[in-house]
């Protein structure tokens, strides 16, 4: 599948998680990250979106230990928070 197609899925996807806090974290990081990503982080991020968004969030935010077949640079990303907007 094209590159494109596939980071439009995955907007879509990231944008679209069923509550106002995932859509926030998951598709504030697929806007800030995506952009940079090679085509073995684009499927990684494609296998972790298809993760509950209570397991994303707690990996995320450090709650829980992050799942080896996840550890890695977009973890790594994912746990700067800095993508998420703050409204002031």
């Amino acid at each position: 599948m094209d590159r494109e197609i596939r980071l439009k899925r995955l907007h879509f996807r990231a944008h679209h998680r069923g509550t106002k806090e995932a859509d926030l974290l998951i598709g504030g990081f697929f806007d800030a990250r995506a952009h940079d990503w090679d085509d073995a982080e684009i499927t990684l991020f494609e296998e972790l979106i298809e993760e509950q968004d209570v397991d994303i969030m707690a990996w995320a935010i450090g709650m829980e230990p992050v799942p080896d077949r996840y550890a890695g640079s977009i973890m790594q990303a994912m746990h700067l928070l800095n993508y998420v907007p703050v409204a002031r």
